[in-house]
């Protein structure tokens, strides 16, 4: 369906896109503290699993916490053995037996330790899982809620980024990131602490740096917030245009587009590198300032002490403990510091994953008609008018009377308006003026999928899915019986090619459907048509791109297809629808001449001249 691009009428390609699209420089301003409290809601109905998750970091941390003040008992008693070498010359006054069981009990308390931090991300995994799974089921849903619209106007790659790439970084992050969040905070309330409780003074020595920390951190992740925002945008345009390469790569090498599609590769790569190179240096920056800061503490910790011994203010194992807890202290804010990071290129994947979720969606039905149980098919278009940016017309005043039973071929340059008006009869967009009736029954009126029910097509452009060719025929009424579908297939021609095949019916097609001929995917899609019995038959040149034997096949099964119901037939070529019982001529959104395949000629038009241009005297 080409026509439809090529009315659009956007002098840009960013123009129309609704509220989710990411422009190409980040400029727009981001509400994080909104983005954070969002992605919060889905963790809120697993808050028992989480104060567990707490509870188990809790245990972990203090378990961590007190091993260096038992480890400075075992000092401190080392420390006055030797110094008290009267008693015992020759151990030199040291308690082994102490010293043994302050080990036992250490190592006792580092099992514990390892035990509930397995426990903790054993259950962490679990939540983050089926955090993930909710954000997945309601990007699924929310696909079957978007208009064709907002497929026609984004690339597959960005789609396709927010619901795999973004998805997959809010999972690692909640699996991996979180329980270090959780760690870190208690650590550091842990810690400080037992360091106020060992030793104020010293603890004031070593605090002197957190302020100068916090704020270091706090000014390279608001500069650093851009650069995350801008890489993910980035890396959804580099798998758009990667999407399109690989699905286009027999089109790219016989124009020999190669060396463009390298360039334009070359340069979203280079984009993509220029925002991840800055991003990941600011962030990189953070660790080795914590690590410069947190060494300046250690140093004032261990003067200060050695001075306090020195006056015997304190024991040497207190002041080894504060050391200690002065090295534990740095980790869990460099830790924290470095999740900083990982949160904001979560809080960007969130943000591009809730602007998709937030997007217009089609429009809920309610209060609609019941359509008609036996549809003639009908249809008459009253004065239609259509704009696809609300602005400029590209269906203008369109009226048509189509009989119950009749066919009519619809003809007209690209761009004339032929896909759209296929577009406006199945309520894939709605129209702007006028109205379109099926069996006196105005279509507004009307649930789209009961609109959609009446219609079968059969296009240019053949689909077909990974699976077998019984399951792709099964697929235009999935309560039809075996029977139905082989008759369908006889129907369309297709049973003789089956049955060729070894495994016939159940042959998998793979999936890109090159394992079988673009004739033989339009016998398919032709069974898959006849299995659906629609009262309304659209065909888009279903017999272009193929060799001559196929095409008098697909020619017989269309023309049985055809046969009782009411037709459109979008054409191309006059000679398959000289037969048709009205030809109208399309240009520009209208009709400027229509009748039969002899009244045209007489008229000696625009259709006229179209006929005497594939068709010699």
């Amino acid at each position: 369906m080409n026509d439809k691009k090529e009315e659009s009428n956007f002098p840009d390609k960013n123009i129309g896109r609704g509220p989710g699209y990411l422009r190409g420089t980040g400029e727009k301003p981001k509400d994080f503290k909104a983005t954070g409290k969002r992605l919060l809601n889905y963790i809120k109905p697993h808050n028992m699993t989480l104060i567990i998750v707490f509870f188990l970091a809790i245990l972990s941390t203090i378990f961590t916490i007190i091993s260096p003040k038992i480890m400075g008992l075992a000092t401190t008693k080392i420390f006055e053995g030797f110094l008290n070498k009267k008693d015992n010359l020759a151990s030199g006054g040291i308690d082994f037996s102490y010293v043994g069981n302050i080990v036992l009990i250490l190592a006792a308390i580092y099992l514990f330790s390892s035990l509930f931090t397995y426990v903790m991300q054993y259950t962490l995994a679990g939540l983050s899982q089926k955090i993930v799974y909710k954000i997945r089921e309601e990007m699924s849903e929310k696909l079957s809620r978007l208009p064709i619209s907002f497929f026609d106007k984004n690339s597959q790659g960005d789609i396709l980024s927010r619901v795999v790439n973004d998805v997959d970084n809010i999972g690692n992050t909640l699996q991996q990131s979180l329980s270090q969040l959780v760690t870190s905070i208690v650590s550091i309330i842990g810690v400080l602490t037992m360091m106020l409780i060992i030793s104020p003074l010293l603890s004031i020595a070593a605090f002197i740096t957190i302020p100068l920390s916090i704020w270091g951190t706090q000014f390279i992740v608001t500069r650093s917030q851009k650069y995350y925002k801008q890489q993910q945008k980035s890396l959804g345009d580099l798998n758009g245009h990667i999407e399109e390469m690989y699905t286009g790569h027999k089109i790219i090498k016989v124009f020999q587009y190669e060396k463009k599609s390298l360039e334009k590769f070359d340069s979203l790569n280079e984009e993509l590198y220029q925002s991840g190179w800055k991003a990941q240096f600011l962030s990189g920056i953070i660790m080795p300032l914590m690590g410069f800061i947190n060494n300046l503490g250690y140093v004032f910790v261990a003067v200060l002490g050695a001075i306090r011994i020195s006056q015997g203010l304190i024991a040497i194992g207190d002041v080894q403990a504060i050391i200690q807890y002065t090295r534990q202290l740095s980790h869990p804010i460099i830790q924290a510091a470095s999740i900083s990071n990982i949160v904001q290129s979560t809080l960007a994947s969130s943000e591009r994953i809730f602007e998709f979720l937030d997007e217009l969606e089609e429009e809920v039905e309610a209060n609609k008609l019941e359509p008609c149980n036996d549809c003639k098919g009908k249809i008459e278009f009253k004065n239609v008018f259509f704009a696809y940016d609300e602005e400029n017309y590209v269906i203008k005043d369109f009226s048509l009377n189509v009989k119950s039973g009749q066919t009519v071929a619809i003809v007209g340059a690209t761009g004339s308006g032929k896909t759209t008006i296929v577009n406006l009869l199945m309520k894939f967009y709605e129209i702007n003026k006028g109205s379109i009736i099926i069996d006196n029954l105005d279509i507004k009126d009307l649930k789209r999928n009961d609109v959609r029910s009446i219609f079968g097509m059969v296009l240019q452009d053949t689909w077909l899915f990974k699976g077998s060719i019984y399951d792709n025929i099964h697929y235009g009424n999935l309560e039809a019986t075996e029977e139905e579908v082989y008759k369908a297939a006889k129907m369309a021609n297709l049973d003789t090619f089956v049955h060729c095949l070894p495994e016939k019916y159940m042959t998998e097609i793979n999936e890109d459907g090159t394992n079988i001929s673009r004739g033989q995917k339009q016998l398919i899609t032709i069974a898959r048509a006849f299995i659906s019995n629609p009262s309304v038959l659209i065909l888009d040149e279903a017999t272009s791109n193929v060799d001559t034997r196929t095409e008098k096949l697909i020619q017989k099964a269309t023309q049985r297809l055809m046969k009782g119901r009411t037709n459109f037939i979008i054409a191309h070529r006059i000679s398959t629808i000289k037969e048709a019982d009205l030809i109208i001529l399309m240009d520009e959104g209208q009709i400027i001449e229509k009748g039969t395949h002899e009244e045209l000629l007489d008229l000696k038009g625009l259709y006229y001249d179209l006929y005497r241009s594939q068709f010699t005297q």
